[in-house]
């Protein structure tokens, strides 16, 4: 079940200013938010929860302002979508979730990072925490990478579309663990993201709203936060 038609609804100047929001949410603001917790920590423990809160509270508030029309064009897309958007959250959070488990049963010869951060910052600060996971992260992600990276290639190929949006995402989330770390290894462990980012992209294929993308990503999660 997919939608009749394709055509993205963000616009170029969007497209323009998306481009050099991903490249710096990819490559320079994740370092600045390290400076910048080690910076107010000095000596003393970091706050790392609220930090990472405020960080994404910000990229949150950039992700409105930049990308307000597109996102107000996609909220009506999931009203005139629903039952197509509700399947592609049902149906991911199904499977992905489903896969995600049996994934981290797996050897990899790193254990996930990730899932230590949310789970660290969930005991020392549980609601800023689920805030972060559940609303702030899956809207910016959301935005840039089904949004931008996807939506705006759909238009051109979905074979092409899939192909760069899924593995770009998985490895996305991992790529800075292999160079902070300076082991490649990291770098496997994005096997564990390739069911969620092929399921978070086909809901937006499917109901062409980023709005159950963000439901479906938090809800996600939720299941990495929960099953740590």
């Amino acid at each position: 079940m997919f939608r009749r038609s394709w055509k993205t609804k963000m616009t170029a100047s969007e497209r323009g200013r998306g481009l050099v929001f991903f490249a710096l949410y990819l490559l320079v603001f994740p370092y600045l938010n390290a400076w910048a917790q080690r910076v107010i920590s000095g000596d003393g423990e970091p706050l790392v929860a609220e930090a990472n809160v405020l960080y994404y509270a910000l990229l949150f508030t950039l992700s409105l302002l930049l990308f307000w029309s597109f996102l107000k064009k996609d909220f009506e897309e999931l009203v005139s979508w629903l039952p197509e958007n509700l399947f592609g959250v049902v149906t991911g959070l199904l499977l992905a979730g489903g896969l995600r488990l049996l994934a981290v049963s797996l050897p990899f010869p790193v254990p996930d990072p990730i899932a230590a951060q949310y789970a660290a910052e969930y005991g020392a600060a549980p609601v800023p925490t689920l805030v972060l996971v559940l609303l702030l992260i899956p809207l910016v992600e959301e935005v840039l990478f089904r949004g931008l990276v996807f939506g705006n290639l759909r238009g051109y190929s979905r074979v092409l579309a899939y192909l760069v949006c899924v593995p770009l995402y998985a490895l996305a989330q991992v790529w800075r663990y292999a160079l902070d770390f300076s082991d490649p290894r990291y770098l496997l462990l994005a096997v564990l993201y390739l069911p969620m980012s092929a399921a978070l992209t086909w809901c937006y294929d499917n109901g062409g709203s980023v709005w159950s993308g963000v439901a479906l990503h938090g809800g996600l999660n939720a299941i990495i936060l929960f099953t740590t």
